[in-house]
């Protein structure tokens, strides 16, 4: 269906609503006071919205002196048959009439600081909460404002509350540049109070529009346009825009201003304007006024039409201003609150505001992004269901050759090299790079491009130091070998800890491909999920690990040609082509590959060193501790195969990473040269889904979206196959309480179902929350669950003194101090796997001091004793 129809439609079947470009304006029920009101506090709280005090100029408002206010009123709304059913509740009284003070929506109430009336200007702050048990509201006061203030911005960012600028009396000249935080958690503390930040490197302005909006990287707050009085007396109307990140700001620092960056000027002035944020990193200006207005006699003034009815968004990532279509209604001096936590469902009301010089409005407005356009048609789909169903056919053919479990789990150990190798890829690879990485790009720039590099870096102290004992245990689970040298608990506590990484995983890979099919066909994500899951749970469970490996191969050179020819074709669209493409690039400094931060902060950043230290402990947990990658090595007939399988992944690593850091450019080029087509429903991890959806010709998209489809697939299916492997060879296998191949084989096949349903359900529960970025979602996993494990194999090989208990402390030590690090510190998610190692390693080897020496032989279990081994058995092979 059409933008075009479905704005049609909306505007005949829904009472009030109006169509405004992107937009979806509807009109709820007004403010009691006919007369409307400007500057009044209002916020959610409660899931009531609360409009209180306000000013306005009664009738005739030409002839009238102008009026405050402290009723307050009460929006209820309750779901009703045919939607919600709303209604005012009105009666309650603010302490003095006051307006023109800054409010923010916090799970603590309805924050209200400042403001004025007609006796001055005010500091005070305090707290309105809606009662539903007693239908009343409750007032709480809060610490003042550091000085009187009126006209000020404010935004909520976390527990902290922002406010900029605003006047200190009732003259323009009063405008100031202060910028105050609260931080909401300390409530009830001794240092609770207002603190003093940096303010921006700007002029001081009053009715700037005060915004929180995620940047890509952090949450940031946003001071857009305002004006103020010059000091010849002239009014200067401001356009300009700046964005403080609150990540970046440390007081007392030799430049403390580095915490705020002048952003891409407004299209014109805005100011006493509403924004709000709507999406994963869009503000919406939904009303503004321009200066010329200002500059008409009062004659003049009552004949204008009114304050322009045009909103405009700003894109926080490419730092573009677009507009946004014309709009029902220019209401000013007024608060946009979101009525909910959904930045993309949930409505920004607007509630009453001013509609020109000393007119009111009582008009209260819904207003959501309008639904986008889609283009997904048969010849997609067609191409979709072949690959798909190509996909499942390869299960089936591979289900006959499963005769044992060990053909199940280990492909009879006769997987081709080259297979096994662009398995391994295909596995690490998965729907993350193929989608997150180019998000990643697209918000940020290289810096995480040595991240994958560190795997050419890792393979040969892989093949050097951990293969040879893969292969010399010859197991079905890499985690024998910690039984063999520890103790059985050690083998169980690594397994059950990659059993609960691999759902995790299997739960973020599902969730990213049903971004991209949600967005461009009329399924929802959930139907997406529920698809791909039980697809991948069919063959997975039919042919097992040769069938994993052998559609790895082929997922590999699909989702590598997907992503090659939408390179080539983002390029293509971009003004002026490659060189276009370069030119823009290089002017936002995208290519950017290393931070030279050397600082006492450094290690919460993406500085140099934490990239390359997070980069190689990140490539050193999956490929040496990973069952996921371990039962690649061990699918091959012998070592000299699985060092060249080992090393066809890490070649494939360097083309396949520059492609998709690539196209992570080149979207943002692109959507930077065409703002208007980013989609504010789109998170900011589907923007290369969005780019399918909306620019691919109809049947292209559908190849690329296989390409998608085999990225997520190549690494469930490894996920659901290395699991019941796990399963089966750790936990069932020791007991005995089978006797037949053939059980183990229905076993692991049913262990397959069962874990690949658990990560679908799992995957289920992604869809309903608002993760910002998956990348970072997935490395917190890795480091906190894959930490402790890799430490306990470096315990293994490179001590001889390390025991068992010793090696159990270690690696319970790694995952409770790495949990406390997560939490409490600021230490860059890149570090976490490298403080899980680091942890596991210093508390198992310092534990293992505490009890007596090894007591089991560990002949052919450390590198020191492996040598010695294998030149016993060969003197043993030669007599």
């Amino acid at each position: 269906m059409s933008f075009p129809r479905v704005a049609w439609l909306a505007a005949l079947l829904l009472p009030g609503m109006a169509v405004a470009g992107p937009l979806l304006w509807e009109e709820l029920p007004p403010l009691p006071n006919p007369d409307g009101v400007a500057g009044p506090f209002t916020g959610v709280h409660g899931d009531a919205l609360i409009v209180a005090g306000g000013a306005n100029f009664p009738q005739p408002v030409w002839e009238t002196e102008k009026a405050w206010h402290a009723d307050i009123h009460v929006l209820l709304r309750e779901t009703g048959t045919d939607g919600p059913v709303y209604q005012w509740v009105s009666g309650f009284q603010l302490d003095r009439p006051v307006a023109y003070g800054a409010s923010v929506s916090t799970p603590h109430g309805v924050l209200c600081m400042g403001g004025d009336n007609r006796e001055g200007v005010y500091a005070e702050v305090f707290l309105l909460r809606w009662n539903p048990a007693s239908q009343s509201v409750d007032r709480e006061d809060m610490p003042p404002l550091p000085a009187p203030c009126a006209n000020a911005g404010a935004a909520l960012i976390g527990n902290t509350v922002y406010v900029a600028g605003g006047m200190t009396g009732p003259g323009l000249e009063t405008a100031q540049s202060s910028f105050w935080s609260l931080d909401l958690s300390q409530k009830g503390g001794p240092g609770f109070g207002w603190r003093e930040l940096t303010p921006w490197p700007g002029p001081p302005r009053a009715l700037a529009i005060v915004a929180a909006q995620h940047n890509g990287v952090h949450d940031c707050v946003y001071v857009i346009s305002g004006r103020r009085q010059r000091g010849d007396g002239e009014v200067e109307f401001l356009q300009d825009v700046y964005e403080f990140t609150p990540a970046k700001h440390r007081p007392g620092a030799p430049d403390a201003s580095s915490a705020w960056r002048r952003r891409a000027d407004a299209p014109r002035c805005v100011m006493a304007g509403t924004g709000a944020a709507l999406g994963q990193s869009h503000i919406f200006i939904l009303s503004g006024a321009e200066g010329s207005l200002f500059h008409q006699t009062d004659a003049l003034r009552d004949s204008h039409p009114g304050f322009p009815k045009e909103a405009f968004a700003y894109h926080t990532i490419t730092d573009t201003w677009t507009g946004a279509g014309a709009t029902p209604a220019n209401q000013v001096t007024a608060t946009a609150v979101r009525w909910g936590a959904d930045t993309v469902n949930d409505p920004v009301i607007l509630a009453s505001g001013e509609t020109r010089p000393r007119v009111r409005s009582p008009k209260v407005w819904s207003v959501r992004p309008a639904p986008g356009e889609k283009h997904f048609g048969a010849p997609d789909f067609s191409v979709l269901g072949l690959y798909l169903a190509a996909m499942v056919a390869v299960g089936v053919f591979f289900s006959f050759r499963n005769k044992t479990s060990d053909d199940f789990c280990r492909g009879g150990r006769r997987i081709p090299w080259f297979v096994a190798g662009m398995s391994i890829f295909a596995t690490m690879l998965s729907s993350i790079t193929f989608m997150a990485i180019p998000a990643k790009a697209y918000a940020t720039d290289w810096v995480y491009f040595l991240v994958n590099m560190m795997v050419i870096a890792i393979t040969p102290l892989v093949i050097a130091l951990f293969l040879p004992f893969f292969r010399r245990i010859d197991a079905a689970s890499a985690y024998e070998y910690l039984e063999k040298r520890f103790n059985r608990f050690a083998r169980l506590f690594a397994s059950a800890s990659f059993v609960l990484f691999q759902t995790g995983r299997m739960a973020v890979v599902l969730y990213l491909p049903a971004l991209a099919l949600a967005a461009i066909t009329p399924l929802s994500d959930r139907d997406c999920i529920l698809l791909m899951g039980g697809l991948s749970i069919v063959y997975c469970a039919l042919g097992g690990l040769e069938a994993v490996v052998w559609t790895d191969t082929v997922q590999s050179f699909v989702l590598l040609g997907g992503a090659l020819f939408s390179l080539v074709l983002i390029v293509m669209r971009v003004d002026g082509g490659l060189s276009g493409f370069m030119a823009t690039a290089m002017a936002q400094d995208k290519f950017h590959l290393a931070n030279l931060d050397f600082s006492r902060h450094s290690y919460a950043t993406t500085a140099l060193w934490v990239v390359v230290l997070g980069g190689l402990a990140q490539a050193l947990v999956p490929y040496a501790s990973d069952m996921a990658v371990v039962q690649r090595y061990m699918s091959v007939p012998d070592t000299a195969r699985a060092k060249k399988a080992i090393w066809t992944n890490a070649i494939a690593v360097i083309p396949a990473t520059m492609l998709f850091f690539g196209v992570g450019t080149a979207l943002f080029v692109f959507y930077s040269h065409h703002p208007d087509r980013l989609d504010p429903t789109f998170k900011t991890d589907a923007i290369f889904p969005l780019f399918i959806a909306r620019e691919l010709p109809v049947g292209v998209a559908g190849l690329v979206v296989a390409g998608i489809f085999a990225a997520a697939q190549s690494t469930i299916s490894t996920s659901m196959n290395s699991i019941s492997t796990a399963l089966v060879a750790d936990f069932v296998r020791p007991l005995n309480w089978i006797h037949s191949e053939r059980a183990y084989l229905r076993l692991a096949r049913a262990l397959t179902v069962l874990m690949g349903a658990a990560g679908t359900l799992l995957a289920l529960n992604f869809a309903s929350s608002d993760i910002k970025s998956l990348w970072d979602q997935f490395m917190m996993i890795l480091g906190l669950l894959g930490g402790s494990m890799c430490g306990l194999f470096c315990l293994g090989i490179f001590t001889t003194r390390t025991n068992g208990p010793g090696a159990i402390i270690g690696a319970l030590a790694g995952a409770a101090g790495l949990f406390l690090v997560q939490r409490h510190t600021s230490v860059h998610l890149l570090l976490y796997a490298f403080v899980g190692i680091v942890i596991c390693f210093a508390a198992g080897y310092t534990a293992s001091l505490a009890f007596g020496p090894v007591k089991q032989s560990i002949s052919g279990l450390t590198i020191y004793t492996l040598r010695g081994q294998e030149t016993k058995e060969g003197d043993q092979r030669a007599s």
